[in-house]
């Protein structure tokens, strides 16, 4: 078994398949907005928070862009397909959290999504008790891909970041662990690993069942 004292998961595509989810809300109000570019822009905001998210798209569009309107409706959106337990669960996620609580590590949640959302829906999948501690995105000042979330994670769980694995889908995600000095992992989502994620990550694998095998070895 690899020597390490705590995972932390960033969740919207590593967790769930939310991240897939959600841009397919967006595409599709852009289709019915006529908005263009619409998975480009997306992708650009994969792993930031709700306030880096705004910037990006006003970037994007402009200032005058009806953001918190378009925000309100795709949520609503996503909310009627997904909430009460049907957001789809990536594979292995059971697996490798009953292999870490079987081991005594500690397991850690560090997502840019807003807390209550993250609760609810790990406690509609039946997940959240694994979790000693949630960090989501309103409890740092700063976005992934700076290592703020992170950091705070390792501090409530009482570990030092180079003592703790981060499971990451996205490039931010990445850039934000390796930044704090902790041992990212990538488990590539929409976004495949580039140049950059191969060299950042300590290991870059298909799926969290490949994760776990992983962290089985010496």
């Amino acid at each position: 078994m690899k020597d390490f004292d705590a995972v932390v998961f960033d969740m919207d595509g590593v967790i769930f398949d939310s991240e897939r989810a959600t841009m397919n809300c967006w595409i599709e109000l852009a289709e019915k907005y006529g908005i263009k570019d619409i998975v480009k822009v997306y992708h650009d905001c994969i792993g930031v928070n709700m306030q880096k998210t705004r910037e990006i798209v006003f970037r994007a569009y402009g200032d005058d862009f009806p953001y918190d309107a378009y925000a309100k409706e795709a949520s609503r959106m996503y909310h009627e397909k997904y909430d009460g337990g049907r957001l789809p669960m990536k594979s292995g996620v059971r697996e490798i959290l009953d292999y870490l609580r079987s081991n005594k590590k500690k397991i850690a949640l560090a997502s840019s999504s807003p807390g209550q959302t993250v609760k609810a829906q790990l406690k509609d999948a039946d997940i959240l008790q694994y979790f000693d501690e949630i960090v989501s995105g309103e409890m740092v000042s700063r976005s992934k891909p700076e290592p703020d979330i992170f950091l705070t994670a390792c501090e409530k769980i009482g570990v030092i970041p180079g003592r703790a694995y981060a499971i990451e889908d996205s490039y931010n995600g990445i850039r934000a662990a390796y930044s704090g000095r902790l041992r990212p992992i990538m488990v590539p989502d929409i976004l495949p690993a580039d140049d950059e994620m191969r060299e950042k990550a300590e290991i870059v694998v298909d799926d969290l069942n490949k994760v776990t095998e992983y962290l089985r070895e010496e």
